[in-house]
């Protein structure tokens, strides 16, 4: 007979396949196998190995076809496909794209002293240099929020493949492919250069607001070498952020992965995937083990009702803040979810009974025994201090911000000063708990399976905080549940 096998321990073996099978995929992304005889009719060789005299010719145009209206911006005429450089030049705006139009940039490199239109082993790649935002004053104007606005894009981030490598035709990448033009040249088969426009370097910290009285805008042209593994990881992670734009992500959630992308060394970002793996784990295992002890829970011996309350309060107004927001349906729906679920506690908690007659609802509240009063009134207690500071901040705050920050109704801002009470000063609420069990002189009651995994959750997100662009403010407020915790091991000790 099998012995029987705990859901904690298949989801962690589950956990382990993934992370070994991601390990793997990664590894099938960065490594090519090379053609072993180059001779072999098979083989695609480099075409920069006859080391041809290039020109690298950018032009902009409104439509992306490239039909008339074709405007030189940029000539190298003799590119050096092996030397890195920068350039920054002005470039004029049409006044189509001027109202509010789109804007596209033809890059190519081509045989030197050839118009690129009629050189036949050209290779080129187009892209947007305008991109479609609310711009910062819009989205604090009433009946302006819908209507995006073109923005420039003031960088343009070249790079060429500078290995001599020997491709397979029979085992070729499908992601290389995509940038890959092949020529017969004799007998062999030869690859022209490959060509990648690096989008992940466009970040929102970088755009202009394009006006009717725009004639010109700046735009610094990067170009630099990159290697076959990198070419690869960089075609896969572009992919990926145009797949999170399709799902609802604006320009800005795709700005902070971009972020951990380009301003990230590469083998930090391999540690970070593992701290990201680890997190969801932690996030299941938490959540699985807290769902576990409510449904077990019958007394509130020890429990802070007040925390439970304040944590179904505060989800339910992060939920609604991300709807006023329109925030992307990934980020909205487990926020929805998490809110049911701190509602649930809530009933829990109380002891409320729902009874209907017809559609009509009637609620009915369980009572409590003397050890749980005991906990209500140590409860209680610890709120009434607590008010003494809370109260003032938040109003505070909310009369601040409704005479010095301009919002598209009087909903946006009863929410929005509700989330930043919620985020400011939320951990506050974590102390009625520390309170109680101080006079208890007991933590037994506390759901500590669930408590550590949130815990390891917590140092986590101090990982991320160094990683993803945030203010200052949001960076330190990381740090206030470790604090909370530390003071919990304490007592618990």
């Amino acid at each position: 007979m099998f012995q029987k096998t705990s859901f904690t321990t298949l989801i962690i073996g589950v956990f382990v396949v993934y992370v070994l099978h991601t390990c793997w995929v990664m590894y099938g992304i960065v490594y090519t196998k090379p053609c072993e005889k180059i001779q072999n009719e098979n083989c695609i060789t480099s075409y920069l190995a006859e080391k041809p005299r290039l020109q690298l010719s950018i032009y902009t145009s409104l439509k992306p076809t490239g039909d008339g209206n074709q405007n030189l911006i940029f000539s190298m005429e003799d590119f050096d496909v092996f030397s890195k450089f920068e350039r920054k030049i002005n470039v004029s705006i049409p006044k189509k794209t001027r109202n509010n139009g789109t804007l596209y940039t033809f890059v190519f490199v081509h045989k030197a002293g050839v118009s690129p239109w009629h050189d036949s082993k050209q290779v080129h790649h187009i892209a947007q240099l305008t991109t479609y935002m609310q711009s910062e004053p819009q989205k604090k104007t009433n009946g302006l929020q819908d209507r995006p606005v073109s923005h420039w894009r003031s960088r343009l981030t070249l790079n060429v493949l500078s290995e001599d490598f020997a491709f397979d035709r029979e085992a070729l990448p499908s992601d290389v492919h995509r940038y890959m033009r092949v020529i017969q040249y004799g007998k062999r088969m030869l690859y022209l250069p490959i060509l990648f426009i690096d989008e992940l370097s466009n970040r929102v910290k970088d755009l202009m607001v394009i006006n009717s009285s725009t004639t010109e805008l700046p735009l610094t042209i990067s170009y630099d070498t990159i290697s076959l593994g990198k070419l690869r990881f960089w075609i896969h992670m572009q992919d990926a952020v145009y797949s999170l734009q399709q799902f609802g992500f604006t320009e800005k959630d795709a700005d902070e992965i971009k972020g951990i992308f380009v301003d990230t060394n590469l083998y930090f970002l391999a540690l970070t995937f593992f701290v990201a793996a680890f997190h969801l784990l932690f996030d299941f295992l938490a959540f699985k083990n807290d769902i576990s002890f409510w449904k077990k829970k019958k007394s509130m011996v020890g429990m802070s009702s007040k925390a439970v309350l304040w944590r179904c309060f505060s989800t339910i107004v992060i939920f609604l803040y991300l709807l006023d927001e329109q925030t992307s349906l990934l980020v909205l729906i487990p926020a929805g979810i998490g809110s049911i679920i701190e509602i649930w506690k809530v009933k829990k908690a109380f002891k409320i009974h729902v009874l209907w007659k017809g559609l009509k609802p009637t609620f009915q509240f369980g009572k409590s025994d003397e050890s749980e009063r005991k906990t209500e009134e140590y409860d209680t207690q610890a709120m009434k201090y607590l008010s003494y500071l809370l109260y003032p901040l938040c109003i505070g705050g909310a009369v601040y911000s409704l005479i010095y920050v301009k919002y598209k109704s009087w909903y946006s801002w009863l929410i929005n000063s509700l989330v930043n009470g919620v985020y400011a000063f939320g951990f506050l609420f974590m102390l009625p708990q520390l309170f109680v069990n101080y006079k208890l002189k007991s933590v037994a009651h506390l759901p500590w399976k669930a408590f550590m995994y949130k815990a390891f959750n917590t140092f986590i997100d101090d990982v991320f905080a160094f990683i993803i662009t945030m203010p200052t403010s949001h960076r330190l407020a990381c740090f206030r549940d470790d604090v909370v915790f530390l003071i919990y091991l304490y007592q618990r000790w």
